[in-house]
């Protein structure tokens, strides 16, 4: 038997009076996280939710979201963490896709209404019984919106004891919504042991801090695997704390890192890129680099491939080299990292992690020896998506997972991501993925940050084009980065257009969003 709140309920055994959580002036340790953990488990049980019942949470980066996931866990129920930018109609799809019997979700801002656009889908379906306020104002027991129950008054009265409920290793523990990059959002359904075998293995690769220190700065949105995984369930794991950032800022981030000595960071690689901007645009002295330096001894990367100028600038710049990880919704998420306990290399995504296997495949699922589409076995991949089996038969074939990712393998056993198979261009019949395109035009001196889409073309079927956001005070016309590029780049490999932008358009989880681009 086994139920993935352990986490959570060990901490509060061994180490009650630890600090687990933190935001803002706000600390609370194991035996308190834990205690309000129980009364949202009674309160569930007292509504009438029964073990497997799927209970749908919309939050940020708030002390709500681990109260409500393990409280829900302990009742036997499965969390369906839902993305907080969902409008009305998606999240009423998620309710009506998973059949969740309640949901809770925070009040949000008058410049994100996230309680109002809940409500409102929350009306709209039938099967969801009864919905929960997660207010804005610490405390209240009266909701800002009309027919809502807050919180706060919904736990009044319910008792900080619960005899959690015992589950099956391979039950499922948690339904993660994959993007819906090409169509409708799948449910992937993740067990009890896909999570807790993910958060040790994650553990195992973080190197200690020499003071025995173990502070994390959480702004990876937890409903997202990668920051569920890696920046919550790991760090209880370890009996660590979590400073709790609801949305990214570089220059927010750089002040909570240097007031609270965190020791470990996970980030995709635009908030890398943020937190470099956040310097490079600051007074003199504005920020301590280098007790920041001193004390964070761990910075991982995931999420979406990590450019190698961008992390050889922030490893000068702070000190601290990046580690680069591997890993997708459907795997818990963590399938290989560049472990420094074994051996690194840079602009590799490393070797699979401890009881996970991977191999490259072509179309056919035929073996490949240099170059191919990575598949994955192991205790990471999930159980399959939620009520999806043309979907299943697809991407699962006996214990094997096909991640739509394309890679290369050395001869030392390192994977190499080359692109999304999705992502990949045809230009004229040749091959481009983009990925090789965004790493030449971000060695160039102007450049920022760089994004490379296909769009059509009458003759060649597609063109390269790339998106362009240049550093503070560079100058650069596009007739000169085509010209540049194509100095580095094979014929049918350099950008024909170029654009220039403030900014591109990404994801609630820091990746940037190419579809909108081609669009």
């Amino acid at each position: 038997m086994l139920n993935l709140s352990v986490l959570l309920e060990d901490g509060a055994r061994s180490a009650p009076e630890k600090e687990c959580l933190v935001f803002g002036d706000l600390r609370l340790n194991y035996a308190v996280t834990n205690m309000i953990a129980n009364q949202v488990a009674n309160l569930l049980v007292s509504r009438g939710v029964r073990p497997g019942d799927r209970i749908a949470l919309a939050s940020p980066n708030l002390p709500y979201f681990p109260f409500v996931y393990f409280g829900a866990l302990k009742a036997g129920a499965v969390v369906v963490p839902l993305n907080v930018l969902l409008t009305p109609r998606e999240i009423a799809y998620h309710l009506e896709d998973s059949g969740a019997k309640a949901l809770f979700a925070f009040t949000g801002s008058p410049e994100l209404p996230l309680g109002e656009r809940s409500f409102e889908a929350f009306n709209q379906v039938e099967g969801c019984e009864f919905y929960v306020d997660l207010p804005s104002s610490p405390g209240a027991t009266e909701s800002t919106i009309d027919g809502a129950e807050t919180f706060w008054k919904a736990l009044d009265g319910q008792p900080g004891e619960f005899e959690t409920v015992q589950a099956d290793p391979d039950d499922t523990a948690v339904i993660i919504y994959t993007s819906g990059t090409t169509g409708k959002p799948k449910g992937a359904q993740l067990s009890h042991n896909n999570l807790l075998m993910n958060a040790v293995v994650s553990s195992g690769m973080v190197e200690p801090h020499p003071d025995g220190r173990d502070v994390a700065l959480v702004v990876l949105p937890l409903f997202h695997i990668f920051g569920q995984t890696v920046m919550l369930n790991s760090v209880l794991y370890r009996h660590g704390t979590m400073v709790l950032m609801p949305r990214f800022d570089g220059a927010e981030a750089l002040r909570i890192m240097e007031k609270e000595g965190v020791t470990g960071f996970a980030g995709v690689p635009t908030m890398y890129w943020g937190l470099l901007g956040a310097v490079q645009s600051a007074e003199p002295g504005t920020y301590d680099l280098e007790k920041i330096a001193s004390d964070v001894v761990d910075a991982v990367s995931g999420g979406s491939a990590l450019p190698g100028q961008l992390s050889q600038d922030f490893t000068k710049t702070f000190g601290v080299g990046i580690k680069e990880g591997y890993g997708l919704s459907e795997t818990s998420p963590v399938v290989s990292f560049n472990n420094p306990k074994i051996k690194a290399k840079t602009g590799s995504i490393g070797l699979p992690v401890w009881g996970v296997e991977m191999k490259l495949i072509d179309n056919d699922w035929n073996d490949q020896s240099e170059e191919g589409e990575i598949a994955v076995r192991g205790h990471c991949v999930m159980k399959g998506y939620h009520n999806r089996p043309d979907a299943n038969a697809e991407v699962l074939r006996d214990g094997w997972f096909r991640t739509g990712d394309i890679a290369r393998r050395d001869e030392e056993g390192f994977y190499f991501i080359v692109d999304r198979s999705k992502d990949m261009i045809i230009r004229g019949g040749y091959n481009v993925y983009p990925r090789e395109v965004e790493e030449v035009l971000m060695t160039h001196e102007a450049v920022s940050l760089a994004a490379v889409v296909g769009v059509p073309h009458d003759t060649h079927g597609e063109e390269i084009k790339a998106f362009l956001i240049l550093k503070d005070g560079a100058e650069a016309s596009p007739e000169e980065i085509v010209e540049w590029s194509k100095e580095r780049l094979a014929g049918y490999k350099y950008p024909r257009e170029v654009e220039f932008r403030t900014e591109l358009p990404m994801t609630s989880t820091g990746k940037i969003l190419k579809r909108e681009l081609r669009a």
